[in-house]
């Protein structure tokens, strides 16, 4: 394993926090001071789009959501193994990797988004390192999961949960939860928790938010009574807290929620990520508070909300979301692509164009397609990327 600690430069921090378009006031480390609700979204460049595509500007309140379930729509699929995959796919890391010595080791932490796909190997986890050299991954996704912890829960103390939630599976990894009550029924999580060396670990990626919304998690302590631990904000704060503590030279990416769609019992359409809301607020703004965690924390946002890097929206959710709100297979490869560039770029295996300028059209993705820049632009608008290509530096970017 790689035992340098990379630096990622201040410029890639704020382009990276700048893609949820949220902002904190100034104001103690850990509290968010500005609530991101539907009147700051109002005026936001990031729902222009949700207005011109034909839906409402208007705020539609839900109170009994349909929520699509993962495993129900798989066998009436004909189960996952169903999604036909790709040869990235077939090469794909297991979901109980081997361990290597000097790896590049990534965890990846989440909801269905994660764990969906780990059965025949296409999961986000697998494909991210099928397209990562030299790299293993761990896959801790629980589908249903939820970043904060159940209202339910009534004993604030780790060393009592039994919750599989974001702060759940952190506190587990770093030892002060027992994992096999916080695993209890997911025996190959906790198979795969068994193998991770927090020490090791290289890179964490987080993505909750859809479960926290259809559950109505309050979103930020400002606005609610609930303890820290059982808002989103505060779940993701304190999650991320202790992964950093266990793994000091890990790299954390916060994944924001996953753009979708929603329909009611009968299959009419109700509206989309942006506008509508669960009573407290919409998933946009789920996204948007993961952003502010993102400043907070000064760790990696990647957005697969608001179309910063593919053009995932109402007229093309069909081609990547199987029920408005699970990702399909090509779902899964398209970001496994995008995801794979943050790994690439900070270990030196592709310049950091790649990471910056990759923006897939989801129509016409190609899931065997490497990405490679346009050798003009390249050296006009990267030129030091462009020297070290050419000189043969990176393992994926051959000289053009």
């Amino acid at each position: 394993m790689k035992r340098k600690i990379r630096i990622f430069t201040a410029a890639l921090l704020a382009a990276a926090v700048s893609l949820t378009g949220c902002t904190l006031s100034d104001g103690a480390p850990k509290q968010a001071t500005e609530y991101v609700g539907d009147s700051s979204s109002a005026d936001s460049s990031d729902d222009s789009a949700a207005a011109s595509s034909g839906a409402s500007g208007d705020i539609i309140v839900v109170e009994d959501f349909f929520e699509p379930i993962l495993e129900e729509l798989e066998a009436a699929l004909g189960g996952s193994s169903a999604e036909e995959g790709s040869s990235e796919a077939s090469s794909a890391a297991s979901s109980e990797p081997e361990k290597e010595a000097d790896k590049i080791e990534m965890v990846f932490i989440g909801d269905s988004q994660m764990a969906n796909g780990r059965s025949d190997g296409t999961d986000l986890a697998s494909l991210v390192s099928a397209r990562v050299p030299n790299s293993v991954s761990y896959n801790l996704g629980i589908g249903g999961s939820t970043a904060a912890l159940e209202e339910s829960t009534s004993d604030l103390s780790p060393d009592k949960w039994v919750s599989n939630c974001f702060v759940g599976i952190a506190y587990a990894l770093s030892g002060k939860a027992d994992r096999t009550k916080v695993l209890d029924g997911h025996p190959e999580v906790l198979s795969v928790m068994e193998q991770i060396d927090p020490a090791k670990v290289d890179y964490y990626f987080i993505e909750y938010g859809a479960n926290d919304f259809f559950k109505k998690v309050p979103l930020d302590p400002s606005t609610s009574d609930v303890p820290y631990v059982k808002t989103y904000y505060g779940a993701l704060n304190t999650g991320i807290d202790e992964l950093r503590a266990i793994s000091p030279n890990a790299q954390v990416i916060l994944m924001t929620p996953f753009y979708g769609i929603y329909k009611d019992s009968n299959g009419n359409f109700i509206g989309d990520s942006y506008v509508v809301s669960n009573g407290i607020d919409t998933l946009a703004n789920y996204a948007r508070k993961a952003g502010n965690v993102v400043e907070v924390e000064e760790i990696l946002d990647f957005d697969c909300m608001f179309m910063s890097k593919c053009d995932l929206y109402l007229d093309t959710y069909e081609e990547y979301l199987m029920d408005g709100t699970h990702l399909t297979l090509k779902g899964r490869q398209i970001f496994a692509r995008l995801l794979a560039h943050i790994p690439n770029w900070a270990e030196g295996f592709e310049p950091f164009a790649y990471m910056e300028t990759d923006i897939i059209k989801i129509a016409d993705f190609d899931p065997d397609e490497y990405y490679r820049y346009p050798k003009d632009m390249m050296q006009e608008y990267y030129p030091d990327n462009f020297e070290r290509m050419q000189n043969g530096e990176y393992l994926l970017a051959p000289p053009q």
